[in-house]
């Protein structure tokens, strides 16, 4: 059965190819993917496959009944863009200002798309139920997954397999890993208050500016003095933002940065000591600091028998180069929601171009032969679970 759906797939990838195409040149932003969503409703709606949509939002779930009883196993792909102006020389290149798919979400919802259409195809040859979900708003937290599983995305699925395109990895290789693969995303604001004046007169003010630059530099201790070196944690700040005349001693500062943790106990340090620093830098200075401190995507931990499962089948699937147990990456992904409530696995699919920028640059781009590769491994681990 899985080679019918390999040769269904095959003959399948000028669409997929032509799908992704016309959706990096259509994007939306995080929970505002209105179209985005009608299109993947018409397409489903061609087929005469049952869906729903508004599922937690702008989600979109559609449902594939096999002909023969088995397990339920649910299959995921985001679809939202990001606030990027594509710079790529394409002709497939954005035509909406300001906004592009830079992360792969296209190339995720034609694969996923041409999935469901090989699958319902196959439909009456084919053990349990297939779950389709297409989510809105992973690149925003809350994000789209957590409204959707509260919404009933998951409601009676055994088991869920999600992947991502990855530009910076070889093209059809498929990279695991089992326990945590992405880490925790959380967000850090805070505002200093200092005391503004003069230039020429800063023992009359409280410099904001040297506050939260002090503030940055003993944030920079925090892994490396506070944190186990076994652990693994990260703290950037992103954006210091004090504007004033050359002549003005700032009366205010604002920053703000992300913490990336995998261990919930490192995420609780990683909390409290931002916190108690920004306390005791106030308190040297005399002055006023507050910080926001706000939890985004938990950690994405893979199951272990489904990951080494996902593995398994991966190696037989034609077209993949090579199976790579990877190493964990910092990036946050909401596809954490869905393995806090039933067992599954996330990897990567090498999709690296001729010329590759990483995730989130405005000339990012991917191999298109990685879709083939994606689908046609999700579409195993779907066809072969049923035999467990």
């Amino acid at each position: 059965m899985n080679e019918k759906l390999y040769q269904l797939l095959d003959n399948s990838f000028d669409d997929m190819v032509s799908v992704r195409r016309y959706l990096h040149q259509h994007p939306e932003v995080s929970f505002h993917e209105t179209n985005t969503a009608q299109f993947i409703q018409d397409f489903y709606q061609e087929l005469g496959v049952e869906f729903r949509s508004n599922v937690g939002g702008n989600g979109v779930v559609a449902r594939i009944e096999g002909g023969k009883p088995g397990k339920t196993v649910a299959l995921r792909a985001d679809f939202d863009a990001l606030p990027i102006q594509d710079q790529k020389d394409v002709p497939y290149k954005s035509t909406v200002p300001g906004v592009m798919h830079a992360c792969g979400h296209d190339g995720h919802t034609s694969t996923l798309l041409h999935l469901a259409k090989a699958i319902h195809e196959l439909k009456d040859e084919l053990a349990g139920t297939y779950v389709f979900i297409h989510q809105h708003a992973e690149e925003y937290a809350p994000g789209g997954a957590i409204s959707m599983i509260e919404d009933g995305c998951l409601d009676g699925v055994d088991v869920i397999f999600g992947t991502h395109l990855w530009s910076m990895m070889e093209p059809n290789t498929i990279q695991y890993v089992s326990g945590p693969i992405m880490a925790a995303a959380d967000r850090i604001e805070i505002t200093v208050q200092g005391a503004g004046g003069h230039g020429a007169s800063p023992h009359q003010t409280k410099d904001a500016i040297v506050i939260a630059s002090q503030l940055v530099t003993n944030f920079q201790q925090l892994v490396s003095r506070r944190v186990d070196p076994i652990e693994s944690a990260v703290l950037s700040i992103g954006s210091f933002v004090s504007d004033n005349a050359f002549n003005i001693i700032a009366d205010s500062a604002e920053l703000k940065g992300t913490v990336r943790t995998f261990s919930p106990e490192i995420r609780d340090l990683m909390e409290s000591e931002i916190h108690r620093i920004a306390e005791g830098t106030a308190l040297m200075n005399n002055c006023e600091i507050n910080v926001a401190y706000t939890r985004g995507y938990p950690a994405v931990v893979n199951h272990d028998k489904e990951t080494a499962f996902l593995r398994d089948v991966a190696k037989e699937v034609p077209g993949v180069k090579e199976v790579i147990q990877t190493i964990p990456q910092m990036g946050g992904e909401d596809f954490a929601y869905y393995l806090e409530q039933v067992p599954g696995t996330f990897f990567f699919t090498g999709a690296q171009p001729e010329n590759a920028y990483p995730h989130h640059h405005p000339r990012f781009d991917f191999d298109e032969s990685a879709m083939l590769s994606a689908a046609k491994t999700l579409g195993a681990a779907a066809l072969t679970y049923q035999k467990q």
